[in-house]
């Protein structure tokens, strides 16, 4: 579930976000806080750095002058400046000589030598002695030797410390404010999400397809204008098939009423002594085209529940086969109709039982308006099949309406059908990409155009292929 529901085996998104928003900020604040004591750290350094390198230099010229200083251990007035200063005098061959409070006791060693011994211009570093760590700057000495000046790093690294201390607490307090910051950006930015889940759910156990309410243009917003998209299509979808079922149940009323009829009619004779033989069998005929007209009702509806894309098996087919096929199928049930067939090779994907249907049905109600001596002109020219009968046509105000579900003109409701032959027509052509017209033909009687495209030229034989309906 989105935003919410149960934890078991997975982070909810909700806390997901929360702790990704926690972690970067928090690893942003520690980052700067690091960076910014690093930073200070440095600067403090450099700082003490150019402190002992310049008052070390600044102190050779009055040792030199006053030579008496450095036998007798003593330091000129005002060069060490302070208790936490300490400072020694190395000549070349290492003996050294220290300055400054009890207890500095520098832990001098190599590096100075080296200065002393005139191996090395200078040097500055960190030495421990038993008051703690001194930062020592080494210089040489005219004629030979090097003087050390060192200062007590206790002070800086006492700031350090306080500072230490205030980058932990900053990082802590910056990493509360990231938890409530990714709590109040996952609360504010899934809250769509959380809503569009409770509607979801709320769909699921009610049943009710109402829409969601949509504010804003963002990501959001047009996830919900999709989502309430999907349920206008199923909402549609639904009341189809609602449609269609109340429809087919209303056709296959009367059949069944008629079967039901005849067989009650057949009992009542049998109790009575029975039907003479023409009479049985005329009420077996009948019984037998209500079945037939039942079957064909109940085909046509399954037909028409198909609402879908082709998906079975769609294959490279000829339409001029498929209409000449057609043919004669109807010619063996048209009786003294004839059929006038021209065609052209067109080659289409698709499927040929469901093309063939098609093309059954059209021409099944040419037959049906044609009077008896009439004849159905067939036309297949460059995709275009046009099938024209020679009945009284389509009235003006049927035309909008004949390929609609069960719908039956004033003039065919005594006539046989269940009114689903045109729309499987149309049905049959959007699923191929295609469409259906109707109109009035050369002659006065009705004309229907149906249209096909072409198959493209990389499309194989029998290749399976997908054309979504229109």
């Amino acid at each position: 579930m989105i935003g919410s529901g149960s934890t078991t085996g997975r982070m909810t998104l909700a806390r997901r976000v929360t702790l990704l928003t926690s972690v970067a900020v928090g690893v942003a604040v520690a980052a700067t806080s690091m960076a910014a004591f690093f930073t200070m750290r440095h600067q403090l350094l450099d700082s003490v750095d150019q402190t002992v390198t310049t008052r070390a230099k600044a102190s050779v010229e009055p040792l030199v002058r006053n030579e008496r200083l450095l036998i007798k251990n003593e330091a000129p007035g005002g060069l060490l400046g302070g208790g936490d200063i300490c400072a020694e005098v190395r000549n070349p061959e290492g003996v050294r000589t220290d300055f400054g409070p009890e207890g500095c006791n520098l832990r001098s060693g190599g590096p100075e030598a080296e200065v002393a011994r005139g191996e090395r211009p200078d040097v500055v570093r960190t030495v421990s002695s038993t008051n703690g760590n001194f930062r020592i700057a080494t210089v040489p000495l005219p004629g030979g030797g090097a003087f050390s000046y060192a200062q007590s790093l206790r002070p800086t690294e006492n700031v350090l410390g306080q500072l230490s201390w205030i980058t932990l607490l900053v990082g802590g307090i910056g990493a509360i404010v990231a938890g409530l910051a990714g709590m109040a950006v996952a609360r504010s930015g899934l809250g769509p999400v959380r809503r569009l889940t409770e509607r979801a759910e709320e769909i699921a156990r009610t049943d009710q397809l109402r829409p969601i309410d949509v504010t804003g243009d963002d990501e959001i917003a047009r996830l919900s204008v999709a989502f309430n998209g999907m349920l206008t299509a199923v909402s549609a979808s639904r009341d189809r098939q609602r449609q269609l079922i109340a429809d087919a149940g209303h056709e296959l009323r009367t059949p069944l009423t008629s079967m039901r009829t005849n067989l009650d009619l057949m009992a009542q004779a049998e109790q009575r002594g029975g039907l003479g033989a023409e009479a049985r069998a005329e009420l077996l005929r009948d019984l037998r085209a209500q079945a037939e007209e039942l079957t064909t009702l109940v085909q046509d509806v399954v037909e028409l529940a198909r609402d879908e894309p082709i998906t079975r098996d769609p294959e490279t087919v000829d339409l001029a086969e498929i209409v000449d096929r057609a043919v004669e199928r109807i010619r063996r049930r048209a009786g003294r109709v004839r059929f006038d067939v021209r065609t052209a090779p067109w080659p289409v994907v698709g499927e040929p039982q469901s093309l063939e249907r098609a093309v059954v049905n059209l021409l099944d109600n040419a037959v049906k308006w044609s009077p008896e001596d009439g004849i159905v002109t067939v036309r297949l020219s460059n995709g275009l099949l046009d099938v024209y009968d020679q009945g009284p046509g389509i009235p003006a105000a049927d035309l909008p309406h004949v390929f609609e579900r069960f719908y039956r003109a004033a003039d065919a409701r005594s006539m046989s059908g269940s009114g689903l032959g045109l729309a499987i027509v149309a049905q049959a052509a959007a699923r191929h990409g295609g469409e259906v017209l109707a109109g009035t033909a050369p002659g006065g009687g009705a004309a229907f155009r149906l249209l096909i495209p072409r198959a493209p030229s990389d499309v194989p034989t029998s290749s399976p292929a997908a054309t979504p309906a229109r």
